[in-house]
């Protein structure tokens, strides 16, 4: 009976331990100095915004006459420091940049207790931010994690384009790539971007490199099926997950895909 029963309880501990560690495994954060100083090359101001319980800090490139916005959620890994090294390209291409650190990450404070807090927390970096271009294009940028983030947020406020790289179609189809028979419902961050990208009205362009091994691009080809938007996928040769932004053709797709 006792050797019966021990295999249930190692699932059940692993089962447990698995449910209780998801802010770890998901979000890897790495912290700043609060005394940390930013350099760049080009213009910026940091910014502080205070939500329920936190103060998120993120970073507002500016350029003297923009032709728009992008609005940048980045991956799970890093923080502002690792995430803002080709903030040049933006100067080129003549747009404005906005990019923060969610709650743990850099000098943001606090610590990521549900997806609800996230999405929040994203909203809020917008009511910040968007207000300050009523007369110019918004794009809304999510990378891998952040591409969850975006979808979402796109559904809920006015923007003009979309720009999802690296996505993944849910963090349940994630979790399931490591662990087949993982319920459902032991996932406490489900981001299901592939329930809501039916419902986002904007155009929208899906990145994806074609050696991506983390996300597959298989994720990006479900989704393009299930938006009803216009939606593209540009798909770039020989790129994979952490690389993706060093390939030409990366660059050369977004500057093509941004409104003028």
């Amino acid at each position: 009976m006792a050797v019966t029963a021990m295999p249930i309880l190692l699932v059940g501990a692993f089962f447990a331990n698995l449910y209780f560690s998801q802010e770890n495994l998901i979000f890897p954060a790495t912290k700043l100095p609060r005394d940390h100083q930013f350099v760049f090359d080009v213009p910026f101001q940091e910014i502080t915004i205070s939500v329920d319980g936190a103060e998120i800090n993120g970073l507002h490139f500016q350029q003297p006459d923009p032709r728009g916005l992008i609005f940048f959620l980045h991956g799970n890994g890093g923080n502002l420091d690792s995430w803002t090294t080709n903030v040049d390209y933006y100067q080129r291409v003549n747009y404005d940049l906005f990019i923060f650190d969610y709650r743990g990450y850099g000098k943001s404070t606090g610590y990521i207790e549900s997806e609800k807090q996230l999405h929040d927390d994203v909203r809020a970096a917008w009511e910040k931010v968007a207000p300050r271009y009523p007369e110019k294009p918004i794009v809304i940028y999510g990378r891998s994690l952040g591409a969850a983030l975006a979808a979402k947020l796109a559904t809920d406020v006015k923007s003009d384009l979309l720009i999802l790289v690296s996505p993944f179609s849910s963090m349940v189809a994630m979790a399931r790539q490591q662990y087949p028979f993982l319920p459902e419902w032991l996932v406490r961050y489900p981001l299901r971007t592939d329930e809501v990208i039916a419902g986002i009205q904007v155009p929208t362009v899906f990145v994806h490199g074609d050696q991506d091994r983390f996300i597959p691009l298989s994720h990006s080809h479900e989704l393009r099926k299930l938006a009803t938007s216009t939606a593209k996928l540009l798909i770039i040769k020989g790129a994979g997950h952490n690389n993706i932004h060093d390939f030409k053709s990366y660059l050369d797709g977004l500057t093509l895909a941004l409104p003028n």
